[in-house]
């Protein structure tokens, strides 16, 4: 039996248009997907998924999920018609839209199949393995997603034509936040695909957008650095209304970030994808952290209450 764990994470800034070269600021979350793998008797793999879920996310992500499994099999040379795989996925990180859980379902059994046939694949080689699972979901991942669920902690990540690089980013202490989640599974490989028409549809303003946001990511991980969370969070809001403007973001999304904000989040944005999905909120300390988590919840939302960095 081998076991893997990877974890969720969350978005501070840049979430969209990381393949456009604009930097990330992302975060893993204390929450994680575990994938168990045995062998069993039969032909090729069966799967029990076990993660709890925002409902109707995994029958919508079901065949994505299948050929991602499939590929992660190809990929890592492991024949299951001639050893035939249970696979279990499990865990505490809520399934569902933004916050990472399919690159943790990807990168959790990267490391359990590493984990039973004793492949000794680095960490290098799991995060290449947890993005080459992803391309399922994404159509093209930029790598993200992965690298966060496989690193864990607070980074910029940045994609330079064919490279990938990240950057760890140290905080004085972490910092509490809140993620409240819509109840609406988005498609992330068709968010791609309207990103790109809006690209055509108006190149002047899509280029200015992308400058725009990019500013704002390098002046953000110089907040983080400097502990200046007020400015931190005066970006985050800053980010959402133009994605807002971009159509990124959503009804429900919206109005739970002003509700956030209303609470005295300091800062608050879609994050992920968007057009579904969750909200983020900065929200340092206990004490304001239940305070905004307990007025979604009131709302009817659920909620995942993690620190960041």
């Amino acid at each position: 039996m081998g076991k893997g764990t990877a974890f969720g994470k969350t978005i501070l800034i840049g979430d969209q248009f990381v393949l456009n070269e604009v930097p990330a600021i992302v975060s893993s979350i204390p929450y994680v997907t575990e994938a168990v793998v045995e062998r069993i008797d039969g032909k090729g793999w069966i799967l029990e998924d076990n993660r709890m879920e925002v409902p109707g996310y995994k029958e919508k992500k079901k065949e994505q999920q299948v050929e991602s499994i499939n590929r992660i099999l190809e990929v890592m040379q492991v024949d299951a018609k001639k050893t035939p795989i249970k696979i279990t996925y499990g865990g505490d990180l809520l399934a569902g839209s933004g916050v990472g859980a399919s690159a943790a379902s990807c990168v959790s059994l990267a490391r359990a199949l590493n984990d039973e046939f004793d492949l000794g694949y680095s960490i290098e080689e799991i995060n290449h393995v947890g993005w080459e699972g992803e391309f399922a979901y994404h159509g093209i991942p930029s790598g993200v997603d992965n690298t966060a669920s496989t690193y864990g902690g607070l980074m910029q990540f940045q994609v330079k034509g064919d490279q990938k690089r990240f950057a760890k980013i140290r905080l004085i202490k972490p910092v509490e936040v809140v993620l409240g989640n819509s109840g609406v599974t988005a498609n992330t490989a068709e968010l791609d695909g309207f990103i790109e028409k809006e690209k055509k549809r108006d190149p002047t303003l899509f280029s200015s957008r992308i400058n725009s946001i990019t500013a704002q990511s390098y002046a953000m991980k110089q907040a983080l650095e400097a502990f200046d969370l007020k400015k931190v969070g005066k970006i985050m809001t800053e980010n959402h209304n133009i994605l807002i403007d971009m159509n990124l973001s959503h009804d429900i999304l919206i109005h739970l970030c002003g509700l956030a904000l209303k609470k005295g989040a300091l800062g608050a944005k879609v994050t992920g994808g968007g057009r579904g999905g969750y909200m983020v909120a900065l929200t340092p300390g206990k004490d304001l952290q239940n305070t905004v988590a307990s007025a979604i919840e009131k709302e009817g939302y659920k909620v995942i209450q993690a620190t960041v960095g």
